[in-house]
C-alpha cells in the first residue's frame, strides 16, 4: 500500500542514481539492505535467506534465495562536501544468467553503474556482461569488493584481476584496513590504521594523478607541488568517470558494515548527478524510418520526457509502470503523451517505489525515478512526454539478450484457456526476455527464456498467482527453408464450372537473395514484377504476390518459413471473363512452390553462441560434449588456476536438455549463457528426416 506524500521535486543536483550489477551470490542484495539499515530507512537488516530483505520481496525470490528482478529502493546520504541532504536511487538487479534481461533494463535509469564482486568466487560471465555493455552504453562505472573481512582471501590479487579483465583505469579510491577502509584518494584515515595491501602514498599518488590528467591546469599545479583546488579536483574526478578514464574501486563489507560510511560518501561526493552523468541515448524517427539523435538536458523546466524501464502488476495498485524523468518535471494531475498516441493520459497518482512499498509523491524531476499505476497504455520501453514533438522519440535499442530455451507447452486444463492469454501478456510485459507465441511451422505454442530456471519461474508464477497448470516439452526445431539456386516454372489455374470460370497462369523465375544470418528470425524476401505487355494485368499483381507470400508462412518443401528469396513474375496469361484474383493468387502460389522445390532448396537452423563457465577440470569433458552435439569450441579462458570458461557455436536443437547435461558433467558447478549467434544450412542427412516427415502441400486446383 501507499504511504504518504512528499512535497515538491527533488532538485537533480542533489539525486545519485545507481543500479547495483554483478553475479548471483556476490552480494548486491545484502550491499542494498546495509545501505537502507546505515541511512535510518530500516531499523533492522533483513537477510537473504530469512527470505525478508526490502528488495526480495516476491514469493518466487523468497523460494529461491535469489533476486529474479528489478527492485527499486532510495535513501538519504549527507554529502560531506557541501553538507546537503543527497537523494539515493539505488536499483538492485538480478545477478543470474537466466534473468539477465531485467538487469540490462535498468542501465538507462541511472548515471552510474556499481558492479558488486564477490573476492572469493572473482569476477563471473554476468558481472563480466554487465561491465562490457556499460562500458558501450557509456554509462560511469565503479567496482564494490564486498565481504573483505571474509577470511583467506587475498584482496590484492582481486585487484590485479580487476585491472586485468576491465583495465588499469580501474584504481582503489579506498584500501581495506581491518574492519575499516582508508579513503586514500582524500588521504583521509584513522591514526595507526595501516592497509590489508599496498600503501596509501602508493594508491593515493595513483588515483590522483589519474584524475589530473583531465585538467591541463590540475596537471600543471600537481607536478609543482601546489595545492589543489578541492572544487577542481572533485569536477576532474566526474569528468574521468563520465569519460572512462577511471572505474573507482571501493572496499566494503555489506554484513558487518566495514567501509560502508565511506562508500555512502563515495556515492554522495563523487559519482555524478543527473546534472554532471552522460545523457542517455535517445533518437528520434523520421517519416523514412531514420534515427537521429534527440537532444535533451535535465532541466525542470523543459518538456516532459520519461522513460519506461520497468512494468510490474502489483497486487494492490495492478499495473505500474517505472520509469526515470531524463527532462522536466511531471506532477500528479498532469496529463502526458505515451509514444505515439494521440490523446493524453492524466496521471491521477505519482509514486516512489521502496521494495514492494510505494511512496505517493507530488511531483518528480529531472533524475529522480518513480512510477504511475493503472496506465493500460505504458509498456516496457514507452517514452512519456510532454508535447507532440516528441511522439517518435526513442531510447536507443538496448541489447537484449535473445531468448533462445525454449519449452513446449500444453495447459493442463482446457477450461484455462480464458485466462491464459492474459497472464501470458501480463507476463512479457514484466519480462523483456521472455517469449510465448503460437509456431505455425510446428503447430506448437512455445515459451522462450534464457534458460532452464527462468522458465521454470514462469511456470511457477502461472501456477500460483494465475492458477494455470501447464506440461512442457522439448520443442520442436523452428527450421527455416531457403534456396541456394535460381529457377523458373510456370503454372496454369484453370477452373470450368457452369457460368464464368477461373483462370489464371503464372511464369516466374525464383533465385537466393543474400540473408543476414544474424537476423535469425527476420524474413528476407523480395518481389517483382518484369512482365511487359500486358500479359498478366497490373491488377492481379497483388493476388500473385498474395500466393507467394502464403508459402513464405508455411514452406515449400519442408513445412517451415520460407526465406532468401528473389521472385520475379517475367510472363504470364489472362483471361478477359475468366480470370480473377483467386485464380493468380492459387497460380503465384502453386508456381512458386514448383521453383523453390527445384532451386537446389535448402534448411536452415539457428546456431546459438555458448559461454560455459566450469571447474577447469571438467574442460575435457566439456568440450568433448559439444563435439557431438556438431558444436565448435572457439575459445577458452581460465579464470584463475580452478575456473575456465569455454565460448562455442552450436545447434539449438542439440542443446534441448543441456542444463542437465551440464550439471552432470561438473557436479553441478557448471552454469551457461546462450545466445542467438546466425542460422546454418543443416546437414543432408538432418534435412532428408526432415522433409521426409512433411506431409506435402495436397492438390488444390
Amino acid at each position: 500500500m501507499a504511504t504518504q506524500a512528499h512535497a515538491g521535486a527533488r532538485p537533480p543536483e542533489e539525486i545519485r542514481n545507481v543500479a547495483l550489477v554483478g553475479q548471483g551470490g556476490s552480494g548486491k542484495t545484502t550491499l542494498t539492505e546495509r545501505l537502507l539499515f546505515s541511512s535510518g530507512v530500516i531499523q533492522r537488516m533483513g537477510s537473504v535467506e530469512d527470505g525478508n530483505t526490502v528488495s526480495d520481496f516476491t514469493e518466487e525470490e523468497h523460494h529461491h534465495h535469489h533476486s529474479l528482478g528489478l527492485a527499486m529502493t532510495h535513501f538519504e546520504a549527507e554529502s560531506r562536501l557541501s553538507g546537503r541532504k543527497v537523494l539515493v536511487n539505488l536499483l538492485d538487479t538480478p545477478g543470474m544468467t537466466d534473468f539477465l534481461g531485467h538487469a540490462i533494463a535498468a542501465l538507462p535509469a541511472v548515471d552510474t553503474v556499481g558492479v558488486v564482486i564477490d573476492p572469493a568466487k572473482g569476477i563471473g560471465t554476468v558481472t563480466r556482461r554487465m561491465f562490457s555493455i556499460a562500458k558501450e552504453r557509456d554509462l560511469p562505472r565503479c567496482i564494490i569488493v564486498d565481504k573483505i573481512d571474509e577470511s583467506g582471501i587475498d584482496l590484492a590479487a582481486v585487484v590485479e584481476q580487476i585491472r586485468d579483465q576491465f583495465g588499469t583505469e580501474c584504481l582503489p579510491i579506498n584500501l581495506p584496513a581491518g574492519d575499516s577502509v582508508i579513503n586514500v584518494f582524500e588521504h583521509e584515515h584513522a591514526e595507526g590504521a595501516e592497509p590489508t595491501f599496498s600503501s596509501v602514498e602508493d594508491a593515493h599518488q595513483q588515483i590522483l594523478e589519474q584524475v589530473v590528467e583531465v585538467n591541463d591546469e590540475l596537471t600543471e599545479t600537481y607536478f609543482e607541488g601546489g595545492e589543489l583546488d578541492p572544487k577542481k579536483l572533485h569536477e576532474a574526478f566526474e569528468e574521468c568517470m563520465r569519460q572512462g578514464h577511471l572505474v573507482p574501486i571501493c572496499f566494503c563489507s555489506a554484513k558487518t558494515g566495514a567501509g560502508i560510511d565511506d562508500l555512502t560518501h563515495v556515492i554522495a561526493d563523487y559519482l555524478p548527478s543527473p546534472l554532471e552523468g552522460n545523457p542517455r541515448p535517445f533518437v528520434n524517427e523520421d517519416d523514412e524510418g531514420s534515427e537521429s539523435p534527440y537532444g535533451h538536458e535535465p532541466d525542470p523546466g523543459k518538456p516532459l520526457l520519461a522513460h519506461v524501464f520497468k512494468v510490474k502488476a502489483d497486487a494492490h495498485f495492478g499495473k505500474l509502470g517505472v520509469f526515470r524523468v531524463h527532462q522536466g518535471t511531471i506532477k500528479a494531475k498532469d496529463e502526458v503523451v505515451i509514444g505515439s498516441n494521440k490523446k493524453p493520459v492524466r496521471i491521477a497518482h505519482l509514486y516512489k517505489r521502496q521494495g514492494a512499498k510505494s511512496i505517493e509523491v507530488d511531483a518528480l524531476g529531472p533524475g529522480d525515478i518513480g512510477a504511475v499505476a493503472k496506465v493500460d497504455d505504458i509498456h516496457f520501453g514507452s517514452v512519456l512526454h510532454g508535447d507532440h514533438d516528441a511522439d517518435r522519440v526513442h531510447l536507443k535499442k538496448l541489447p537484449m539478450p535473445k531468448p533462445m530455451f525454449g519449452l513446449s507447452i500444453e495447459l493442463k486444463n482446457h477450461k484455462d484457456e480464458s485466462k491464459f492469454a492474459p497472464a501470458t501478456h501480463k507476463m512479457m510485459e514484466e519480462d523483456p526476455c521472455l517469449v510465448i507465441e503460437r509456431v505455425e511451422a510446428t503447430n506448437e505454442t512455445v515459451m522462450r527464456g534464457l534458460g532452464e530456471l527462468h522458465l521454470r519461474v514462469v511456470r511457477e508464477k502461472l501456477l500460483e498467482q494465475y492458477g494455470i497448470e501447464i506440461e512442457t516439452a522439448p520443442p520442436k526445431v523452428a527450421y527455416k527453408e531457403t534456396i541456394t539456386g535460381t529457377a523458373e516454372a510456370t503454372h496454369r489455374h484453370k477452373k470450368q464450372s457452369g457460368g464464368s470460370g477461373e483462370f489464371g497462369e503464372v511464369h516466374l523465375r525464383v533465385a537466393p537473395m543474400q540473408i543476414d544470418p544474424s537476423l535469425g528470425d527476420e524474413p528476407t524476401f523480395e518481389f517483382v514484377n518484369a512482365t511487359v505487355g500486358g500479359s498478366i494485368p497490373k491488377q492481379f499483381m497483388p493476388a500473385i504476390e498474395k500466393g507467394v507470400r502464403e508459402v513464405l508462412k508455411t514452406g515449400a518443401f519442408a513445412g517451415y518459413p520460407l526465406t532468401g528469396v528473389r521472385v520475379e513474375v517475367f510472363d504470364g496469361k489472362h483471361h478477359p471473363v475468366d480470370s480473377k484474383e483467386v485464380a493468380f493468387i492459387k497460380a503465384g502460389k502453386r508456381a512458386f512452390i514448383e521453383a523453390v522445390q527445384k532451386a537446389r532448396p535448402a534448411l536452415l537452423e539457428p546456431f546459438v553462441h555458448l559461454e560455459v563457465t566450469a571447474p577447469s577440470s571438467s574442460m575435457g569433458d566439456i568440450t568433448g560434449d559439444l563435439s557431438t552435439k556438431r558444436g565448435r569450441v572457439q575459445d577458452t579462458d581460465m579464470l584463475g588456476a580452478d575456473i575456465v570458461i569455454v565460448k562455442a557455436e552450436a545447434p539449438l536443437s542439440e542443446l534441448q536438455n543441456y542444463s542437465t547435461m551440464l550439471k552432470s558433467m561438473t557436479g553441478g558447478a557448471g552454469s551457461y549463457t546462450m545466445d542467438f549467434s546466425h542460422t546454418e544450412q543443416t546437414p543432408p542427412n538432418v534435412q532428408q528426416e526432415v522433409i521426409a516427415a512433411f506431409s506435402g502441400h495436397g492438390e488444390e486446383d
